[in-house]
């Protein structure tokens, strides 16, 4: 064989070494997970560091970025644990530890089974880099959709968009609701975690990737807010306060009573001193009165808020509990006229399970004896709390129902005019009051709608349509505030399309995973 010959044999193409994916290391990915759940935990109240949300995010992203399904929600379940436990801290108060800690690990099984999806998909996220940003935020604002749902009828607490009340992604409410504002928080996160990612087979450089994040953060201040232009009035909220906190609560209802009948008069002789102006309407909080006024054993306290009424010469909305049907009870919002008395009311919706009913109750007892305090279960109402009260429609959510997207917005749809929330953190802490305010200022914007938040024994506050909020009560205090409010009547962008929004986002994550099973279908494939 010649030279030549030799030259001229073509060359062999040796095939191509798979080199295993690149990934944080255990140790730091279960590192990053904790740090995940603790900078998230500061987004929220009382810290209200709502920047370290995307943080958060980002940190879990990158800790679950290509690796298994059962790794991802295992880091995940770190993460979840680590921001619900002292999250929800103030739950035990009132129902112990254990269900404390068996309520914040079920929430974090939500997160969880999302990370697991997240690396399910890092297929399609090295594919194409791009996506990574759109599949965080789709990802996570579809476990939130499920979190808030399902079981009995879900615990919303812990929503991304609830830790941005002072965020310029606050005024996307208007547009999308509390989903499109987790979806924009989740994608910011996504696209500091493409920058930060070692690998960087990308296009863009790290700091590009970093200024799209902080557009996004940002963008909002270019949205306007929706002001309600509709008449004036003058709304007073009455904190009443009660004698201690804690578990004892019901056991003092008359002195609750009491209490607020006392504020709203005193009120009434500061109108006629001229020092305050005399308002349209007032607000009681939720158990103001924990005596029903409607039965003929209970005619004292029907004369007590009477007299409350009339010397104040406004209409109440009063947070009460009647009996019935049966051994039930309904907690109610209830309008009280001055000189006629006790007019239209609204039954909450949304009662919370294994605190205003228990189920599976001999189950539930073998965590906590304390479901027997609930002796009588509370029956849900069946229709929207728009409440006419004086010149306004007023829609009202009791408590937790603030923290329910529909709830709310059906109160708007059914032409409410402002929010009132009314609450009562007797059996909580101030940290519960300033998550739940927070979420009071996301429904303020969202819908357009001036808003009121009333407590037995505080935060109370009045919330401007743009989430501003205004003479912010102490906590364990009685107080008492008047102030002038906006009726509106126009529809949002959020209350016109509803939960469409938060359907296209969810669906955005389900074509997510299925493009990374097609991927992975296909390396296998080749693999073969």
């Amino acid at each position: 064989m010649t030279t030549a010959e030799v030259a001229a044999e073509p060359e062999q193409v040796r095939p191509p070494v798979r080199v295993a994916p690149v990934r944080v290391p255990r140790s730091a990915a279960v590192a990053m997970a904790l740090a995940a759940g603790g900078t998230l935990l500061l987004a929220f109240p009382p810290f209200g560091l709502w920047w370290c949300a995307p943080v958060g995010v980002a940190l879990l992203a990158l800790a679950v970025h290509r690796r298994g399904f059962r790794a991802g929600t295992g880091l995940g379940m770190v993460a979840g644990v680590t921001f619900f436990v002292p999250l929800l801290w103030w739950t035990h108060i009132v129902g112990g530890a254990a269900p404390w800690l068996i309520l914040s690990a079920f929430e974090a099984g939500y997160l969880a089974l999302a990370t697991g999806a997240a690396a399910w998909c890092s297929p399609l996220i090295d594919r194409y880099r791009w996506t990574w940003p759109l599949v965080t935020g789709a990802l996570w604002t579809a476990q939130e959709a499920v979190r808030d749902r399902y079981p009995f009828g879900g615990f919303p607490w812990g929503r991304l968009a609830f830790s941005q009340a002072d965020s310029p992604l606050l005024r996307y409410a208007v547009v999308g609701g509390a989903p499109l504002v987790t979806f924009l928080v989740a994608v910011t996160g996504g696209l500091l975690a493409v920058a930060f990612w070692a690998p960087r087979p990308w296009r863009l450089a790290p700091p590009t990737w970093i200024a799209l994040a902080i557009l996004v953060m940002t963008s909002g201040v270019l949205l306007p807010t929706a002001t309600p232009h509709g008449p004036a009035v003058q709304v007073a909220i009455v904190q009443g306060n009660v004698p201690r906190l804690g578990l004892e609560f019901n056991a003092q209802r008359r002195a609750v009573l009491d209490n607020h009948v006392n504020a709203t008069r005193d009120l009434a002789g500061r109108v006629r001193a001229g020092q305050v102006p005399r308002p349209d309407l007032v607000v009681w909080p939720e158990n103001a009165s924990d005596i029903d006024p409607l039965i003929a054993q209970d005619a004292d306290a029907r004369a007590r808020i009477s007299e409350a009424a009339d010397a104040i010469g406004a209409p109440i909305l009063l947070g009460t509990l009647l009996d019935g049907p049966g051994d039930h009870l309904r907690n109610v919002a209830l309008v009280w006229q001055p000189g006629s008395g006790p007019g239209d009311r609204y039954v909450k919706r949304h009662p919370v399970p294994f605190a205003e009913y228990i189920p599976w109750r001999s189950f539930a007892r073998l965590i906590s004896d304390r479901v027997d305090l609930v002796r009588s279960d509370f029956v849900a109402g069946d229709r929207p709390g728009v409440l006419r009260v004086g010149p306004a429609g007023v829609g009202v959510a009791i408590c937790f129902e603030v923290a329910y997207d529909g709830i709310v917005r059906d109160t708007v749809t059914g032409g409410a005019q402002l929010l009132a929330v009314q609450t009562n953190n007797a059996d909580f802490n101030p940290a519960e009051a300033q998550q739940q305010l927070a979420m009071v200022r996301l429904r303020a914007v969202e819908h357009g709608r001036d808003a009121v938040m009333v407590s037995t024994v505080g935060i109370s506050a009045f919330v401007d349509a743009r989430g501003r909020t205004f003479d912010a009560t102490g906590f364990n205090t009685r107080a008492v505030a008047v102030r002038e409010l906006a009726l509106g009547s126009a529809r949002t962008l959020a209350d016109e399309i509803g939960p469409a929004a938060e359907y296209m986002l969810v669906g955005l994550g389900v074509l997510a995973l299925a493009g990374a099973g097609l991927l992975r279908r296909r390396r296998t494939q080749e693999e073969v």
